[in-house]
């Protein structure tokens, strides 16, 4: 991969351009399950790469998700090997978070929701593709973009289509957000998730409590264990974040059911402290404790196909002016982790610097626009 001199220096990159095209991305709520208000984030993502003369098509949803949308390059040959882009447009916070966090800019911070996760790096990727065509300029590749609307919950309806498309790719550019001042991610640790169901006797609390077994007390003692596996030393965390259970309060609770999201650094890890949570056993012999789930994403691991897309990304940067790094290992999960599974070099963390995801203080730097449009239409430039 060679970096070839940048006909990208001809025309200006506008940051104030860049930040209004994601302020409308931003101002479309589209929280996960809700498909259509996912649904109609894509139509106007779909409407803005039509205008700039992309092919476009939809995978309908399903299990109560969005569509998939995938837009093409209006150029090359998109049956063979080329570049896949993945984004994600949905997010984690509900409808009505945009009056809790409206848009606005304080000096170099810009707040919204979704927009460091990822609105904001899935609008620079294309960004950079309208400048291209702008420029009436074709890339050595053709270039697919993947937009994957139900990201957040684990891709679990997509997951098939996005390793499809990789299988045909040379490279995947992930547009999930910068982190740590601008660095990109070459390593994430793999994602797991599980739920856990114990089922007792119920009773009533004050005439016949002696009776019940409840399911609330199994749980409970079941979670404190479970979280004392996380183990920072090893790179393993243990999350227990859903709860449900329970009747009446004055009812000794039969049921009691939560979910546990896993972070391993490797396969092997994965495999054994999914065993140790899948073999859990009842403190109450009489309280019946049912586990299931599994790994639903694989570590990403650098490997020395993504070492050498880093390389030639640091290339391109160093050109741009900047010194690029990366997150040696994160704990976030994203759809590269399937990408890089299969040996497809990815490189992830390409989106707008910030932080705050997930959280009523999401941001982005605009300082960070103009420099990571750049970064991002050079690797279209000199991927081949």
């Amino acid at each position: 991969m060679d970096v070839k001199s940048p006909a990208s220096n001809r025309v200006r990159i506008d940051a104030e351009e860049i930040l209004a095209g994601i302020r409308e991305w931003v101002e479309i709520e589209s929280p996960s399950h809700d498909a259509a208000a996912v649904n109609r984030m894509a139509d106007k993502v779909e409407a803005d790469f039509r205008a700039v003369g992309a092919g476009t098509e939809r995978e309908p949803g399903r299990d109560g998700y969005g569509d998939l949308l995938v837009a093409r390059s209006a150029w090359g040959d998109h049956d063979k090997p080329g570049i896949l882009v993945l984004s994600h447009i949905d997010t984690v916070h509900p409808i009505g978070m945009l009056k809790r966090l409206p848009f606005k800019r304080e000096g170099d911070v810009v707040y919204g929701p979704g927009i460091y996760d990822m609105k904001g790096g899935a609008y620079l990727a294309y960004y950079a593709y309208r400048h291209l065509v702008r420029e009436g300029m074709e890339t050595p590749l053709p270039i697919t973009f993947m937009f994957v609307p139900d990201e957040e919950v684990g891709s679990t309806t997509t997951r098939e289509l996005i390793e499809r498309a990789a299988r045909n790719a040379k490279y995947v550019l992930v547009t999930e957000p910068a982190r740590d001042g601008g660095k990109i991610v070459t390593a994430r640790k793999g994602t797991a998730r599980f739920v856990m169901r114990a089922t007792g006797r119920p009773a009533h609390a004050g005439a016949k409590h002696e009776d019940g077994r409840s399911a609330i007390r199994e749980i409970a003692r079941q979670i404190v264990d479970i979280e004392n596996m996380t183990d920072y030393a090893r790179g393993i965390t243990f999350n227990v974040g859903l709860i449900q259970g329970g009747t009446g309060v004055n009812v000794v609770p039969e049921e009691c059911r939560i979910e546990i999201d896993m972070r391993v650094p490797d396969a092997a890890t994965g495999e054994e402290m999914t065993a140790r949570l899948l073999g859990r056993k009842p403190y109450d012999p009489d309280v019946r404790l049912q586990v299931e789930g599994g790994m639903n994403r694989p570590p990403m691991q650098k490997t020395e196909g993504v070492a050498r897309l880093f390389d030639h990304a640091k290339k391109c940067a160093a050109e741009i002016g900047f010194e690029l790094r990366d997150v040696p290992l994160t704990g976030g999960g994203s759809d590269g982790n399937f990408t890089a599974a299969l040996g497809i070099p990815t490189l992830d963390g390409l989106g707008a610097d910030g932080k705050g995801a997930h959280t009523d203080y999401e941001q982005i730097y605009f300082s960070s626009l103009e420099q990571r449009a750049k970064l991002m239409l050079r690797l279209f430039e000199t991927l081949e």
